[in-house]
């Protein structure tokens, strides 16, 4: 049986939207395997890592991984549940439009300079509108492709982006962090928790991911969290046992990070997400 499970949401011709979802089996390095277009993958469950040569990038909902064609990579899942991704393919025309510049390679064949950008909250919750809205067919094409269109703009734009320049090895460190929060979501981490894991003081740590990601390490981690929310909340009825179970302390504690993030409450964010066209 195969690893992937492959559900086309969307395709205008210009514009293709697809939900991949991957049982993350293989834990070690796969086989190189080779992208055939250049495409944005939009992880919003789990976690992998991808390999391109010696460098690696985070598959986690707080990032949009960049896709060349014709590039060879290898995938790894050092944490086991497997993972999901919505996966964005736009004509090369639009998509040269759409993407900076300074983020392309100077190149005649479309390509992509960087493995992976950093998203924000409000691209995270894009994420699940689009996903949602197609997937119970409740979005129209136009509105369906604009969203689309916004969500790429977005994710590539330069208010909203962050590239590093921290060394690689303080990258790996960080991403050994990231693994290490992805195994066990909900856990409430202390800093010297995690630097015990790790290894290395709190405050080295703290430095390394803020250079690294540009933002403190408990926010990232609570992006993650109500990314997961946002994933769940269209299915769930008890909002109360979703915040239990994300971690969180109590409904309300839930409640006033999921709106400061993304400027609606998780009721509000239902009902956006069942009943769009309703």
């Amino acid at each position: 049986m195969s690893d992937f499970a492959v559900a086309r949401l969307f395709d205008s011709g210009t514009l293709a939207v697809r939900d991949v979802l991957c049982g993350g089996q293989c834990r070690h390095r796969s086989q190189e395997e080779c992208a055939s277009s250049t495409h944005l993958v939009f992880p919003y469950r789990g976690l992998y890592l991808r390999h391109v040569g010696q460098d690696q990038s985070v598959a986690d909902a707080n990032h949009a991984l960049l896709f060349n064609a014709g590039e060879g990579y290898q995938v790894s899942h050092p944490v086991s549940g497997g993972d999901a991704s919505l996966v964005l393919a736009l004509s090369e025309p639009l998509l040269r439009e759409l993407a900076p510049a300074e983020l392309l390679q100077k190149r005649d064949q479309l390509g992509f300079r960087l493995q992976s950008l950093r998203i924000d909250a409000r691209a995270q919750a894009l994420v699940a509108l689009l996903r949602h809205n197609l997937q119970l067919g409740r979005i129209e094409t136009l509105e369906a492709e604009s969203l689309a269109l916004t969500l790429v703009c977005r994710s590539l734009g330069p208010r909203t982006t962050h590239i590093t320049a921290a060394t690689h090895a303080r990258r790996r460190l960080v991403d050994r962090v990231k693994v290490l929060l992805a195994a066990d979501l909900t856990r409430r981490w202390t800093l010297e928790e995690i630097a015990a894991e790790i290894g290395g003081s709190a405050v080295y740590l703290t430095q390394a991911f803020q250079q690294v990601e540009g933002l403190p390490l408990y926010r990232y981690h609570l992006r993650l969290r109500l990314a997961r929310a946002l994933d769940r909340i269209p299915h769930s009825q008890d909002m109360s046992a979703l915040a239990l179970d994300l971690g969180f302390s109590s409904h309300s504690h839930f409640s006033a990070a999921f709106k400061q993030a993304y400027g609606r409450t998780p009721s509000a964010f239902q009902r956006s997400a069942l009943a769009k066209s309703a």
